[in-house]
């Protein structure tokens, strides 16, 4: 008697029950929408590889995503689609943040080309960072100004410096794609790759950092703690990440599992310690973005070449595969979300001016950031305008801003963060398909298209293992410090290089430095989405 009453009870709290629903047709619900997510990333795969087969380049495959999302969420929201269906495709900010963006990062990482990616260093950290940071500025200054005019809606400084943030956050992966169909500058596209990959994680610490200094009383003292935490947060990140993937390095060069009949297991702890690499951070309150990125470059450069052929190859597709599922989810979930949101249209001003605001900020990043670079660099190695105005043109916004500003609305009272969110949600379509759209024909018009691959990688990785060594001519006396500090940078980056051939290669992989130039030969192709994969499409 006791029991029944027991089950009684339990069946008139039911979490099924208090929603008006069963289990089976909650089970029904969750079965027709994950049936639906599947259908439109066939749909998106099958209609992206039509278009590239085509060579129709107004509509990239990340657009196309995007349009089938908003298309499929604007058709649930005409039919009074249930609720039971429709929560399966409501864009939750802590999934994005934990399940598709770290194969994305981590793959941004791994298929780094480090040659191209290492005789650009200077100008990426210049252009992921310093141009971030300026970007971030000018925005949140110019969104100030304009609602202190009442041109604009009119925010806290904070918050504008919040928005700015979040909305620099770039996304270049459509121009990236088109880069790689028509072949351009071996250079522009590590300066554009490289700097997408350091610029996301740069934005979420400044966003963090933001928020930070918005919850406290904003003096002096607490502006300079803050930016000792931010200090904290990437180098701390950047120590976790190198640290991880240091350890995965030396965990498959002594433990002896490449072998025929471990390989499976080989294979599955190669691919537990990226997500190691970013929960560990996450857990420890640093940015697990900084961290994945660099333990996918330290395992991509030691832990690769102690892996057995075998397992090297499937690694590189499996991450590859996860990422491009991903990468195609994101903007088909963010469509569809964008069309079942509730919006803040009521300030149509803030957004247009907005969109104004961060071309100018985008422009302030990239040409002032390029002119530090050419200061520092030889003639034969300077950045052209040409390069410049591609650069500035592929700054799109993509799903790093989107998940930022919906957390925007849970962080910002007054409906402040719904007016972020709206503006946001306008800019990264706006972006993605007009500018992505028209890529094609910007690089078209800048000339840079099929701009010399071959000849550029043969000029700039001479020697040094890809590091560049600058001709020191004779231009007067003006320049003679700047060229002294630049002798100085290029030996400690050789110095560099001599300890890693050295030292750290033969100490953490069972290769020695002679073969190291030889890692990426292997690789099958599915792995070089980058740098290789471009000079292969342009031939």
């Amino acid at each position: 008697m006791a029991m029944e009453e027991h089950q009684i009870m339990a069946m008139q709290i039911s979490p099924a029950d208090a929603h008006g629903t069963t289990p089976g047709k909650e089970q029904q619900a969750a079965g027709v929408g994950i049936l639906l997510q599947i259908m439109m990333l066939v749909l998106s795969f099958v209609l992206g590889h039509v278009l590239r087969r085509h060579k129709f380049y107004y509509l990239p495959e990340a657009s196309a995503s995007l349009l089938i999302g908003l298309i499929v969420g604007g058709l649930a929201n005409i039919s009074n689609t249930e609720n039971s269906i429709r929560a399966w495709f409501n864009f939750h900010e802590e999934f994005f943040f934990l399940f598709l963006l770290p194969p994305i990062i981590f793959q941004s990482g791994f298929s780094l080309s480090p040659k191209p990616f290492f005789s650009n260093f200077g100008a990426i950290v210049t252009f992921a960072i310093l141009g971030t940071f300026i970007a971030s500025v000018v925005t949140g200054i110019l969104v100030y100004l304009g609602g202190l005019i009442y041109l604009t809606y009119r925010l806290p400084f904070v918050e504008c410096l919040m928005f700015g943030a979040l909305i620099s956050a770039t996304d270049p992966v459509t121009v990236l794609s088109i880069f790689q169909e028509l072949g351009t500058d071996m250079n522009l596209y590590a300066l554009v790759f490289g700097e997408s990959v350091l610029n996301d994680a740069m934005a979420i610490s400044l966003y963090r950092t933001m928020s930070l200094v918005r919850s406290h009383a904003s003096s002096g003292e607490n502006f300079f703690m803050v930016v000792v935490r931010f200090l904290e947060t990437f180098v701390g990140s950047l120590s976790a990440g190198v640290g991880v993937g240091f350890t995965s390095a030396l965990l498959f060069k002594y433990a002896g599992l490449d072998i025929d009949n471990l390989q499976n297991l080989e294979c599955c702890l190669f691919v537990l310690f990226p997500y190691f690499s970013y929960m560990l951070a996450e857990g420890l309150g640093l940015s697990g973005i900084v961290s994945i990125l660099f333990t996918g470059m330290v395992m991509k450069h030691y832990t690769y070449s102690n892996l057995s052929e075998n397992s090297q190859r499937f690694v590189s597709s499996f991450f590859h595969l996860i990422s491009s599922l991903a990468e195609t989810f994101v903007f088909i979930y963010m469509g569809f979300d964008i069309a079942m949101e509730q919006h803040s249209w009521s300030h149509v001003g803030f957004i247009f001016f907005s969109i104004i605001f961060i071309v100018v900020a985008r422009a302030a990043n990239v040409f002032s950031c390029a002119y530090l670079v050419n200061l520092v660099r030889p003639a034969h190695r300077q950045i052209p305008l040409k390069h410049q105005k591609a650069l500035w043109y592929s700054g799109l916004r993509g799903a790093m801003a989107f998940a930022l500003a919906l957390q925007s609305v849970h962080d910002l009272p007054d409906g402040h963060g719904q007016t972020i969110f709206t503006a946001t949600t306008a800019i990264v379509v706006l972006t993605v398909l007009l500018i992505g759209g028209s890529t094609g024909t910007m690089l078209e018009a800048l000339q840079v298209v099929g701009d010399g691959i071959e000849g550029t990688l043969g000029e700039n990785f001479e020697g040094n293992n890809g590091y560049i060594a600058p001709s020191f001519d004779d231009e007067g006396s003006s320049g003679n410090r700047i060229k002294m500090k630049l002798k100085e940078f290029h030996q400690s980056t050789a110095s560099f290089t001599a300890l890693d051939r050295n030292y750290l290669t033969p100490f953490f992989t069972s290769q020695n430095g002679d073969e190291e130039d030889e890692l990426d030969e292997p690789m099958p192709s599915s792995t070089r989405r980058g740098f290789h994969g471009l000079g292969q499409q342009s031939r």
